[in-house]
């Protein structure tokens, strides 16, 4: 199953997150399907590419609830 989550970057103490497409079970430091946006929790900055969250949403992959939240 397919999901939307957010992956962690950026330094110690100063994360960004990534919006990424992958397989439910793999480790979100691994392989992802495709890069959909960032977001940064200290400037509250999200960019999204909405046609593409579009698509993964209309084959059938789901969100996580703080991606649910963020769009």
């Amino acid at each position: 199953m397919l999901k939307i989550r957010l992956a962690r970057k950026g330094k110690k103490k100063k994360p960004t997150y990534r919006i990424v497409v992958s397989e439910s079970t793999r480790d979100t430091y691994g392989t992802v399907n495709e890069i959909l946006g960032h977001y940064n929790p200290h400037s509250k900055e999200v960019v999204v590419k909405a046609d593409r969250v579009g698509y993964w949403m209309s084959v059938g992959a789901q969100p996580s609830d703080s991606v649910h939240n963020l769009l």
